[in-house]
């Protein structure tokens, strides 16, 4: 009996990647929205990471991504994102160029008490021409900020989408998504000038 690959067509595979500072919510994200067991490359944080490592306002913080965190979601029979989540100390950058390459856009991830961590990822994205939008992860306890003062702080471009988020649970991180392929759909939909 011969195989007719004509009757199943493999579905087509979009690249996000999650980017932001150290401690902003990129494995969470991951682990929270992913379908199956995200892969993970964390280690505990050392003494060795004093001095290293800012901790302010993620003291309670005892692992670090080393490389990434990748994780899956099936869209129908038609689509599967696949996450792969960034480190976010500067130490482990060399990594990005390598994960962005091919991906349809970025989730960066804002944590209000230490929003300076979000220009390497703001600048990397521009730099790169790739698509972003800038989700703001809620913590408990942080101050809370209107959009416009974000998008004022970071200095982005009136066209980029600025979210509220709790990467902890699956729907808020799910929106970012869908606002994320949105932005970027629309943005491949316009003429080059």
């Amino acid at each position: 009996m011969a195989f007719d690959r004509s009757e199943r067509r493999l579905p087509t595979a979009i690249k996000i990647l999650v980017a932001g500072g150290f401690g902003a919510g990129k494995t969470t994200m991951v682990g929270a929205v992913s379908e199956t067991r995200p892969l993970r490359t964390e280690e505990i944080l050392t003494d060795r990471s004093v001095g290293v490592d800012d901790l302010t306002n993620v003291s309670q913080k005892k692992t670090t991504t080393v490389a990434m965190d990748f994780g899956r979601i099936t869209l129908g029979s038609d689509y599967v994102l696949y996450l792969f989540g960034t480190p976010g100390q500067e130490r482990f950058w060399f990594v990005w160029d390598e994960l962005a390459e091919g991906s349809l856009g970025a989730v960066i991830l804002a944590d209000t008490r230490r929003l300076a961590d979000c220009f390497p990822s703001v600048d990397y994205f521009e730099r790169r021409g790739t698509p972003f939008v800038v989700a703001v992860n809620c913590f408990e306890g942080s101050a809370t900020f209107d959009m416009a003062e974000v998008r004022l702080a970071l200095q982005l471009n009136p066209s980029t989408p600025i979210i509220m988020c709790d990467a902890r649970k699956r729907d808020s991180s799910r929106e970012v998504l869908v606002t994320l392929v949105e932005h970027s759909m629309k943005l491949r939909a316009q003429p080059v000038s």
